[in-house]
C-alpha cells in the first residue's frame, strides 16, 4: 500500500484529491493538510512513502517544504497550476520527483504515483523545454540587489546593506535592466516573480 500525504491549501481541491487518491485500491491517503508546516509535520507523524504539495500555500511554501522534505526520506510530488520554468528549476533542485500540472487528467496522478514509488521521476513534458533555457542570468549579487529593490529599498540602503557604493549599486541595477531586457526597475521585478526566481 503506497501511503501519501497531501499539501493544498484549497479545501475543495484538497478533499477531491484525497478522494481520488482513496479510490485507488493500493493508495491510501494517510494525512492532509493545507499549508507546508502541517505537511511537514504530518510526514514527520506518518511516514508516508509520497508527498503531494502545491506550491503557493501559507506560510511555508510547497518548494520550502520540499527542500526540508529531502532529509525525510519522503517522495515528493509537485501539483500545480504554475507552469513556471523558475518554480521547475528550484523544484529540481529541491529533489521533487514529479512535477505535473493541475489541469492533468486525474489517472495521471495516479500513475504517477506509482512510476516515482518505483524509482522513475516524472515531470510536465510542456515545462521540460524550458528547464534549460529560462536559467536566471543574474548574479549572485544581482539576485540580492534586486531582492532588496523588491523590498522597496533605495539606492543608498542597499549600499549600506550590501557595504558597497552606490554608484556600484546603481551600476547593478543597469547591468540587471540589461540581462532581462527591460527598462525599469518595476518590470525587472515582475518578471523575475513571473519566472519564479525570487524565493
Amino acid at each position: 500500500m503506497i501511503r501519501i500525504v497531501i499539501a493544498e491549501d484549497q479545501r475543495m481541491v484538497l478533499g477531491a484529491l484525497g478522494s481520488l487518491l482513496s479510490l485507488e485500491d493500493d493508495m491510501e491517503v494517510v494525512g492532509m493538510a493545507n499549508n507546508g508546516e502541517d505537511a511537514i509535520q504530518l510526514v514527520k507523524q506518518f511516514e508516508p512513502d509520497i508527498c503531494i504539495m502545491d506550491i503557493e500555500m501559507p506560510g511555508k511554501s510547497g518548494l520550502e517544504s520540499a527542500e526540508e522534505l529531502r532529509i525525510l526520506n519522503c517522495k515528493v510530488i509537485i501539483l500545480t497550476t504554475f507552469a513556471r520554468s523558475g518554480y521547475f528549476q528550484r523544484a529540481i533542485k529541491a529533489g521533487v520527483h514529479g512535477y505535473l500540472l493541475k489541469d492533468s487528467p486525474s489517472e495521471e496522478l495516479a500513475n504517477a504515483i506509482r512510476h516515482v514509488m518505483s524509482g522513475r521521476k516524472i515531470y510536465a513534458p510542456e515545462l521540460m523545454d524550458d528547464l534549460y533555457s529560462e536559467e536566471n542570468p543574474l548574479t549572485v549579487r544581482e539576485k540580492a540587489v534586486l531582492e532588496l529593490v523588491a523590498d522597496g529599498r533605495n539606492t543608498k540602503e542597499i549600499a549600506e546593506t550590501l557595504s558597497i557604493k552606490t554608484g556600484t549599486v546603481r551600476n547593478y541595477i543597469s547591468q540587471i535592466l540589461d540581462k532581462l531586457e527591460v527598462t525599469n526597475r518595476i518590470e525587472a521585478i515582475t518578471q523575475s516573480k513571473k519566472k519564479g526566481w525570487f524565493k
